[in-house]
């Protein structure tokens, strides 16, 4: 049988399926879920300085995929600290997996949290979903980071107003020790034609799109990305099957994150991706995800 551990930035994940910051892992219960339901390692939603509002309805199936309002986390940083931590940090210590705090989103930001979540993290991801084609903040939230923490660094890109490669070269000369790619697209809009309205809440109803839909551009995304940096690579965007995880891997990811196949099917859906995963690799003859990872990278295209 392949054997699944993988290990990124010195950290043993026991698989390379991991749940994506997002409302699938919004507390510490979600968190402990995902680890019973065989994630190979934690990462928690998004924390900023202080509670994201969050419009109602927030969410919405769309054949499949998922447009969203989420924010960052809708509980202030204080609960976090208080209470959801150390559930998370006990849930990944009796799986023997590692937790990441993701945190968002200034270097001011970033300089205010990072000391106060460094009892728990085993590593942190620093959210830039909303910047742009400038770097510079980017390389701010990784110097307050870095300064403040003697754990890995992971920082999350978006495509959004963004070439990935030389985002990923600045995020790489700021120090950042993984990257993660990529996050949710949008705005998007969604209607319900029943009625006319938004399905979503918010003064004009627009949203983020995740889920399958986006997994053709986040893919493109790891394979850009993992010809421009020497670091290793989270793919992040429309993970459903183990055979997604294999594209991601091939594309040149160590590991993967998952939020709406959670958010559709549940928790257990970690165990259920990794364990396809794990019988594709069997199936095919690799001993390990390692040994496929990069391989369309090798590919001459004809």
């Amino acid at each position: 049988m392949a054997d699944l551990t993988v290990e990124v930035c010195g950290l043993r994940f026991r698989n390379p399926v991991l749940p994506a910051a997002g409302p699938n892992v919004r507390d510490g219960r979600m968190l402990t879920e995902a680890a019973h339901g065989g994630a190979g390692g934690l990462v928690a939603k998004t924390i900023s300085v202080d509670a994201a509002p969050v419009p109602m309805p927030h969410m919405a199936e769309v054949r499949g995929s998922m447009l969203n309002t989420e924010l960052w986390s809708e509980m202030p940083p204080e609960r976090w600290l208080s209470y959801e931590y150390a559930v998370a940090r006990r849930a990944a210590d009796e799986a023997g997996i590692p937790l990441i705090l993701s945190l968002g989103y200034s270097g001011e930001e970033i300089a205010q949290l990072a000391p106060l979540v460094r009892p728990w993290a085993d590593a942190v991801e620093l959210s830039t979903h909303y910047l742009g084609e400038d770097a510079t903040p980017m390389i701010q939230a990784i110097a307050a980071a870095k300064a403040a923490l003697d754990v890995p660094v992971f920082v999350k890109m978006s495509p959004l107003g963004r070439e990935m490669r030389a985002a990923a070269r600045a995020a790489q000369d700021a120090g950042a020790d993984a990257i993660v790619a990529t996050n949710s697209l949008g705005p998007a809009f969604g209607l319900d034609i029943e009625t006319g309205y938004p399905l979503l809440g918010g003064s004009d109803g627009y949203g983020w799109l995740s889920g399958p839909a986006i997994k053709p551009l986040s893919v493109r995304c790891v394979y850009d990305i993992a010809q421009a940096v020497d670091l290793p690579i989270i793919g992040v965007g429309g993970i459903n099957r183990g055979e997604d995880a294999v594209e991601f891997l091939m594309a040149g990811a160590s590991l993967v994150q998952v939020c709406t196949a959670a958010i559709i099917r549940g928790s257990t859906v970690y165990g259920k991706i990794a364990s396809q995963l794990g019988d594709w690799l069997d199936q095919h003859g690799y001993p390990s995800p390692h040994a496929i990872r990069g391989l369309a990278i090798k590919k001459t295209v004809p």
